[in-house]
């Protein structure tokens, strides 16, 4: 197998957002007078912002999402941090020319944001959002778009991340996949969506492309 591109989700993945997306949860929850444990909270940690608030208040969905992502935003610097060893690896995966590229359900600024305040946005050749495809990860059209900005081929990509959508969406594109065991919802959970490759270090990607 002759790895050349990798296609990485962001929050979870490469961004610990974890307490940052749980405090605007909460946040917003509270605003529209739900409650819920912190494990149904965890639950809506992956699908894009408007499946979940649809489903919680089909009439306020707009407001709602305004209130969370208004909120994410304004906390995003109290919270945010790169996991162990990310930065490294991105450096030596663009020094060994592998291209790379960011596939998230979140929108364009959100991304930026998380991107540039980590100081790893020059590590990547292209990025997609939500705002760039009709429909987001499970569906494979995302990583589609990506591979096909880069000049890629299926059979020479990987999609790594720490939720099932991610790892759906690789099985889609039918490309191979990795799934991160820091993932907050726990590796069991995401080992039954059939990933390729689990990974316990952001630097054992090294080892999976051979550089």
């Amino acid at each position: 197998m002759n790895i050349d591109t990798i296609l990485f989700d962001l929050d979870g993945t490469l961004l610990d957002t974890n307490r940052l997306i749980h405090e605007s949860f909460v946040y917003t929850l509270e605003q529209y007078g739900f409650q819920f444990s912190d494990e149904e909270i965890l639950q809506f940690n992956g699908p894009p912002l408007v499946h979940t608030f649809t489903e919680l208040n089909p009439e306020k969905v707009d407001e709602m999402v305004q209130s969370y992502r208004t909120h994410n935003l304004a906390r995003h610097d109290d919270y945010v941090t790169l996991f162990p060893n990310v930065k490294e690896t991105l450096a030596q995966l663009k020094q060994k020319g592998i291209k790379t590229a960011v596939v998230s359900a979140k929108m364009r600024p959100g991304v930026d944001k998380g991107l540039q305040f980590t100081g790893i946005e020059p590590y990547f050749d292209t990025i997609v959002t939500i705002d760039d495809v009709h429909h987001p990860k499970p569906h494979p059209e995302s990583l589609q778009l990506a591979m096909d900005r880069l000049g890629s081929k299926q059979e020479n990509t990987l999609m790594i991340g720490d939720n099932y959508h991610d790892i759906e969406a690789g099985n889609r594109a039918e490309v191979d996949t990795v799934a991160v065991s820091w993932t907050h919802k726990g590796i069991d959970f995401l080992k039954q969506y059939n990933p390729t490759y689990v990974i316990d270090d952001m630097k054992q990607l090294l080892d999976i492309v051979g550089v």
